[in-house]
């Protein structure tokens, strides 16, 4: 099974993308993390985009889908991909399916985790981390349990994201509108779209992925 999670920075698709990776075995592709991967252990195509990234230049569609390739390529053929944060654009999603066919795979659900712009703002800018083991916490939602102190490792040490702030946000949402967004009639014409309310909460956002993604074993099985 191959899903793709879309939805603007902030909605979520990390976090339900990780309970997939738990409950069914699925490989999480985040081209963020990949490229870091990829740059770290210099793999050829690691090399070529620390290349780029060296020049200031950004990284290229062939690059991502040559590292996407090289992630699918290592994974056992069984074993199913949830694309978290690619494809971003109508050239990477074309880029996808080729490189899908080319291994035998399909793509079989596009899962959109819609928002509320205003309130994944008030999310986004009240995010906070400890600094030691990275457990996230929010200044209203979810507050250490003894103040200062992280409930996890017992670090004393927190840092925000210099980006998570509501003028940055906004304009990541601006992008994710005008270039993310219209990809979806791409999808829709195959009748593969599933739209979740990302801002309900954690636990009722999972189950109904799990529905949709249980829709999808049952149609496979039968």
């Amino acid at each position: 099974m191959n899903i793709i999670l879309l939805g603007p920075p902030g909605a979520g698709k990390g976090t339900q993308a990780q309970r997939l990776v738990e409950r069914h075995g699925m490989r999480q592709l985040s081209t963020g993390d990949m490229l870091r991967a990829a740059v770290k252990a210099g793999t050829p195509v690691g090399l070529r985009a620390k290349a780029v990234m060296e020049r200031g230049e950004l990284v290229s569609d062939a690059i991502v889908s040559a590292l996407i390739g090289e992630e699918l390529d290592a994974m056992p053929p069984g074993q199913g991909a949830i694309f978290d944060g690619y494809p971003r654009t109508a050239a990477q999603a074309e880029a996808l399916d080729v490189l899908l066919e080319g291994r035998g795979r399909h793509l079989d659900r596009v899962i959109e985790l819609e928002v509320d712009e205003d309130a994944l703002v008030d999310r986004i800018t009240g995010r906070f981390t400890c600094a030691t083991c990275g457990k996230g916490y929010h200044d209203k939602f979810e507050q250490p349990k003894l103040p200062g102190t992280c409930d996890r490792c017992g670090g004393h040490e927190f840092k925000r994201r210099p980006d998570d702030n509501a003028e940055t946000v906004r304009t990541r949402l601006a992008e994710y509108r005008a270039k993310t967004a219209p990809i979806l009639p791409i999808y829709e014409a195959r009748g593969i779209v599933w739209r979740v309310d990302g801002m309900a909460p954690l636990d009722a956002v999972t189950a109904e992925i799990e529905r949709i993604v249980g829709d999808e074993a049952a149609a496979e099985r039968g």
